[in-house]
């Protein structure tokens, strides 16, 4: 069945105006209802275009295939300015809605309560705060980040290699310590730097250019600010490994491979639930075994076949439980 989408992106006033400009895609209908198409809304804290965190779930949306009317809010940073959208949504009668932050979950555990008949979904979490009507998941970041740190530490001249971590929480400490693990395990010094935000570009072009001092050859980062990151990597010819979304547009010579979050997996096992009479109370995963998880090679990139060929050894060996990710 064709997808009706209506993407809603904007940034909330800082009194806590919630500021919703809308743009139908197949349809003229402002209720939001679409012909009976299930309504659901994204509130995430960066730009939906952003590469990294908040695109993977945009993505993940519109690659369900159901008939969708989807509105997103993005750039809710402020976690009050997220309350009020989603608090909003939920007012305003949406079905599903997506709070697409860790940071987002005590906002959560107050506005749910108050809509038992709307399903919200909730990440990157591993529990659904007791709530009935909350699905959380979270992704197993650290076996991306482990297959990444193989290959880095192959390619890697020096023997050293940058981090580039914003906050140490959630998915960004699994895939950082998946990384190292492997990295080092395959002979390199990996040196890690939090920059203590999601968001600041300028941190984390700092912090590459401190990596990049210390004679680190390869870089790689998580969460959205490493766009940041990534252009000095570029700008150094230093290749760079991505996460969350495929980062290779980012620079397609320098850009190694990309572990990318296929959230729809689980997204319709929750909307499955939903259809059956279950609003939420389970938590989910994706990983590299479900298919949630995907490393994708960038094919501009020139890597060795023996280099590939030890990436898919252990993606083989995370799946069969073989090799231990150190998450």
């Amino acid at each position: 069945m064709r997808k009706k989408l209506r993407l809603i992106s904007s940034l909330i006033a800082v009194l806590g105006v919630l500021a919703l400009g809308a743009a139908a895609c197949g349809s003229d209908d402002s209720s939001g209802s679409a012909g009976g198409a299930l309504t659901m809304a994204i509130v995430a804290p960066s730009a939906s275009d952003d590469l990294a965190f908040s695109q993977s779930m945009v993505d993940s949306v519109n690659a369900l295939e159901r008939d969708i009317t989807l509105q997103v809010t993005d750039g809710t940073f402020i976690v009050e300015d997220a309350a009020a959208a989603i608090r909003g949504y939920a007012e305003d009668g949406v079905d599903v809605i997506v709070a697409h932050g860790t940071q987002f979950g005590a906002s959560l555990a107050e506005i749910a309560p108050d809509f038992p008949d709307t399903t919200f979904i909730w990440g990157t979490a591993t529990d659904t705060q007791g709530l009935d009507n909350v699905f959380a998941y979270a992704p197993a970041a650290d076996e991306g980040g482990y297959v990444n740190g193989v290959v880095a530490a192959a390619i890697s001249e020096t023997g050293i290699i940058g981090v580039v971590g914003p906050v140490e929480a959630g998915d960004a400490v699994a895939y950082i310590n998946g990384f190292v693990t492997a990295a080092e395990a395959g002979g390199a010094t990996v040196n890690v730097t939090y920059t203590g935000s999601f968001g600041d570009v300028a941190l984390a072009a700092e912090a590459a250019e401190a990596h990049l001092a210390n004679n680190a050859d390869v870089l790689t980062g998580t969460a959205q600010m490493v766009v940041g990151a990534v252009g000095v990597a570029s700008d150094a010819g230093v290749p760079w490994f991505g996460t969350q979304s495929n980062q290779t547009s980012l620079d397609p010579n320098l850009v190694v491979a990309s572990q990318v979050y296929h959230w729809e997996f689980i997204l319709e096992e929750m909307l499955e639930l939903r259809d059956n009479g279950t609003k939420g109370g389970q938590a989910f995963e994706i990983n590299l075994s479900n298919g949630g998880l995907i490393i994708e090679f960038n094919d501009g990139f020139d890597l060795s076949d023996d280099v590939k060929a030890a990436a898919e050894a252990a993606i083989e060996g995370i799946k069969d439980g073989s090799i231990d990710t150190g998450a």
